[in-house]
């Protein structure tokens, strides 16, 4: 064993170069998976230490007991209690202070007219609590709001919007307020809590603007006197709180914060980052597995001579694996250090794009760094195992022959086992998706898929090079026909290299065309149910942003070239004991603007006890016209409601539809999160827009948009995330490339002696270059078809799978112009890989290169 090691240690110094690209192969893989493992530990022990500095003060938290959550949200609508509560509260033994914490949704606007946030993370706004230690945001610069209009801000927001103190802006609650700055805050020693937005009022300008009326909060603040501990407050409390009501520790207060913040953001954007490591991970495989099968092929006489010498079969193994172990080691290592490097650039990039990484050391703990280590060595011998075993059983004959070059083509066996694997793919993705819609079932359609394909590749490599390839002959002639054979010779290894590519191709063809069927599907939604002219909204999605006035809608509908303006305002509750989202809205004006499918019932009578859902929903629930459904709001109440229409589509209008006059009395903040417009007849577009466009800017400035504008910036989100995708797939796409450039230095290693002979009768330097990098483009051109043959595949297995699986009905688009765009990014990826082998070529000696063995 001993022996082997000095072999695999000497053959490693000798041949350094061979491995360069496997070395960087593991070496980028490694660094990104433990760039955002170290990323992910970094940021929440920034956010744990964030969160226990802001409320560090607070010893107890007096809420509702139960809280609502709609399927699609983590975090529920809790009942408000009443601020009477604190005079109760401030009478309990123990309790040094307690205060009011009333919390809604306000939206700050900047110099430049925008919102402030709102993409996404909540944008809050609350009374300013006055005792310090109760208050986890902490006054930086300027005073407290002391008179109505006056407002502290976090210190990020103020610098996202362009904002200063003594400036004066307008503050969505949804209804436009008039708000002058005089103060600055931090939020546990930070700017504010990642991107969410903060803006501080008095008191009373906080329940005026913020609640439905005076005397509701959304918690109380509790702090102990000295020598009692939040346990002993927290039972202390008890007692005295009424039914419905509950109070926990500070403690477990600031956890379940965490928690949000940890299960919302941080475990999806860090799953999200480690999906794309196994990607960079998978391609990094077959471009490992294709340099060492190459390399032992190179050194069939070596070895052969090794068993001649009396070396047994394990002993030519254990080199080959020994030789793959010490780049494993030492390319992961180098990746940790790089994956270091990369957690630390990201911390420093990511307050410049506008999101603020919180301050601190890097986190580095001994499981983020062991995982990668331990992945990539296991990536790396996993990848080199056949090729050593193969290494093992050379011959001792084989010694009395010339180096080997790998000819060998695809056999029988691989051809049946290929197409077996394909009908099983087929199989399971159709039954998930036709038969029992099921998004397991397609998945694993697509796994099989992609096993079909790689095994299937040197199946399909000869037949798709020659049709790739048929071109070049005329075009380039003999140089042409030269790379066009060459990349024959193996289809093997032409199908391993172009994997790695194809992998990479097909993901990012995977995501361009689901990105695509979404547009499509939100296009289709939008002319589909919406009938109107313009559509009013705010620029927000997820959790951000304030909404919309319910004043606006009828200030719209009182113009004289508007026929109908329709709000469609938000509520919750549960129904018959599950949560679900309402829509508040005009029920008769909603029928006129909205397509709603076949009704039955009537929309026109829904009055204050009535209620209307869809067809799909009433059967989930067992409901239909005329039977009774028991909802259960946010501020404890239940009440019975009579389902008096049962429409078809949901979509833009929702499961469940209640008229404002059954909200009102439980509504918090009210708002609309999209008014529908519709123009009297005779009235033209512009003048439409106009008017509308003149009566929103009292109310905040809303987008007024088309109906095609209005679905084209209601999919906006997912263009942001095909360029996030792209970016980070581009590693993979890196890594590929150098797997191509690896096998094409190698492959040209094994024809020294050919390329001597070219030169010697008359092929020059220049076309020799072409020859080398059309063989590049070949390989890349057959990984960049299948790429996109089995992306677009599995792009119409996942759409179709999620139409099944949904209540949402999901168009399928293949967006032609995005995947040429790929196909070209692919032939160009294969062009510049092989650049540097081309100009090694062409730098040969011929007489030299002539008397190569």
């Amino acid at each position: 064993m001993n022996a082997a090691l000095r072999l695999s240690l000497t053959s490693l110094r000798a041949h350094r170069r061979r491995f360069a690209g496997t070395f960087l192969a593991v070496f980028l893989g490694v660094a990104f998976l433990a760039g955002t493992l170290v990323m992910g530990d970094t940021l929440r022990a920034s956010f744990d230490s964030m969160f226990g500095e802001a409320t560090s003060g607070t010893d107890a938290v007096v809420r509702g007991a139960d809280a609502i959550t709609v399927p699609g949200e983590a975090q529920g609508v809790r009942r408000p209690v009443d601020t009477s509560l604190v005079g109760v509260v401030e009478r309990v033994p123990g309790v040094a202070a307690a205060a009011p914490n009333i919390q809604g949704a306000g939206q700050l606007v900047g110099t430049d007219g925008r919102p402030v946030g709102g993409q996404g993370p909540p944008t809050l706004a609350g009374n300013w609590i006055t005792d310090p230690r109760l208050n986890p945001y902490r006054l930086a610069e300027g005073r407290v709001p002391a008179r109505s209009g006056e407002v502290v801000v976090n210190r990020g927001a103020a610098k996202k919007g362009g904002l200063k103190i003594g400036d004066t802006t307008t503050l969505r609650t949804p209804d436009p307020v008039r708000v002058t700055i005089v103060g600055l805050a931090t939020f546990g020693g930070q700017d504010g809590m990642a991107q969410v937005t903060f803006t501080g009022m008095t008191r009373a300008d906080a329940e005026k603007y913020l609640t439905a009326e005076p005397g509701r909060a959304a918690s109380i603040q509790v702090r102990a006197g000295p020598g009692v501990s939040q346990r002993e407050l927290v039972r202390r409390l008890a007692p005295v709180l009424p039914e419905g009501v509950e109070a926990i520790t500070g403690q477990q207060s600031a956890q379940e914060n965490d928690d949000m913040v940890s299960s919302q953001f941080l475990t999806l954007f860090t799953t999200f980052l480690l999906v794309f490591s196994g990607v960079a991970l998978l391609v990094a495989t077959f471009s490992i597995h294709n340099t060492f099968a190459i390399v032992v092929a190179q050194r069939t006489r070596e070895n052969a001579l090794l068993r001649a010498l009396g070396a047994a079969r394990g002993q030519v193994r254990a080199a080959a694996l020994a030789e793959a172990c010490a780049v494993a080691v030492a390319a992961s290592a180098a990746g940790l250090v790089g994956g270091i490097g990369i957690a630390a650039g990201l911390q420093a990039l990511f307050p410049a794009v506008g999101f603020p990484f919180p301050d601190g050391d890097l986190v580095i703990k001994t499981l983020s760094m062991a995982l990668p280590l331990a992945v990539g060595v296991v990536v790396c011998l996993a990848s080199a195992l056949l090729p050593a075993v193969r290494a093992g059983r050379t011959a001792p004959l084989a010694a009395l022959r010339e180096t080997a070059v790998d000819h060998s083509g695809a056999s029988r066996i691989r051809a049946a086992a290929g197409t077996l694997l394909g009908a099983a793919a087929l199989a399971a993705a159709l039954t998930g998706v036709l038969v029992t819609p099921s998004v397991w079932l397609a998945g694993l359609g697509a796994l099989l898929a992609l096993a079909s394909f790689v095994v299937l590749g040197p199946v399909a490599a000869t037949t798709a090079v020659r049709l790739l390839g048929a071109p070049l002959d005329r075009l380039r002639g003999v140089t042409g026909g030269l790379a066009r054979r060459n990349a024959l010779r193996s289809p093997k290894r032409t199908a391993a290299t172009a994997s790695a590519l194809m992998i990479g191709v097909a993901v990012v063809s995977l995501f361009t065309v689901f990105g695509a069927s979404l547009k499509a599907t939100m296009d289709r939604t939008v002319s589909r149910s919406f009938a109107g002219d313009v559509a009013v909204s705010a620029p927000s999605f997820g959790a951000g942003g304030s909404g919309l006035s319910p004043r606006l809608a009828p200030a719209l509908e009182r113009l004289s070239e508007v026929d109908t303006a329709v709000g469609l305002g938000r509520g919750v509750a549960e129904v018959d004991g599950r949560g679900r989202a309402l829509t508040v809205t005009d029920p008769a004006a909603l029928a006129r603007t909205f397509d709603l499918g076949t009704v039955t019932g009537s929309l026109r009578d829904l009055g204050s006890d009535g209620l209307a859902l869809t067809r799909a929903e009433a059967d989930r629930q067992g409901l239909h016209t005329g039977d009774t459904a028991r909802l259960t709001f946010a501020d404890g109440r239940t009440e019975n409601f009579t389902v008096k229409a049962v429409y078809g589509q949901s979509e833009l209008a929702g499961d469940y539809v209640i008229t404002r006059a059954a909200w009102a009395p439980h509504r918090a903040q009210d708002s609309d999160r999209l008014i529908a417009v519709t123009f009297k007849h005779g009235v033209s577009a512009d003048a439409g827009r106009a008017a509308v466009r003149t009566t929103a800017a009292r109310y905040g400035n809303p987008q007024v948009q088309t109906r095609d504008a209005y679905a084209q910036s209601s999919a906006g989100g997912i263009d942001m995330m095909l360029t996030l995708v792209y970016a980070l797939l581009a590693l993979a796409v890196v890594i590929a490339l150098l797997g191509i450039a690896n096998t094409l230095t190698l492959a040209l290693h094994e024809r020294t002696r050919e390329l001597g002979l070219l030169r010697a009768v008359g092929q020059t330097r220049a076309q020799l270059r072409a020859m080398v990098r059309w063989e590049s483009v070949l390989v890349a051109a057959f990984g960049t078809a299948g790429g996109l043959g089995l992306g677009a595949f599995l792009g119409w297995v996942l759409v179709r799978a999620s139409d099944g699986a949904s209540d949402t009905a999901f168009a399928f688009a293949l967006p032609f112009a995005r995947l040429a765009v790929v196909a070209l990014v692919g032939l160009a990826a294969g062009a510049l890989a092989g650049v540097r082998p081309a100009r090694r070529a062409a730098r040969l000696d011929v007489l030299r290169a002539i008397g190569t063995e």
